[in-house]
């Protein structure tokens, strides 16, 4: 599966499978194949971290 490249339709899309599919982090990105530190840093650029107690990118 591709996941989107756009970083706010990829944040949509990235917080949407935390909430329904993935307990966290790890498990996401396991499950989707993405490597968590391009993730997490494509992220950032947009000004959005990963909060593991809301389990998703605020």
């Amino acid at each position: 599966m591709t996941v989107p490249s756009d970083p706010f339709i990829l944040l949509s899309y990235i917080n949407t499978q935390l909430r329904d599919f993935c307990s966290n982090l790890t498990d996401l990105c396991r499950t989707l194949e993405l490597d968590q530190n391009q993730l997490v840093n494509k992220l950032a650029d947009i000004g959005y971290l990963y909060d593991p107690k809301r389990n998703q990118f605020v």
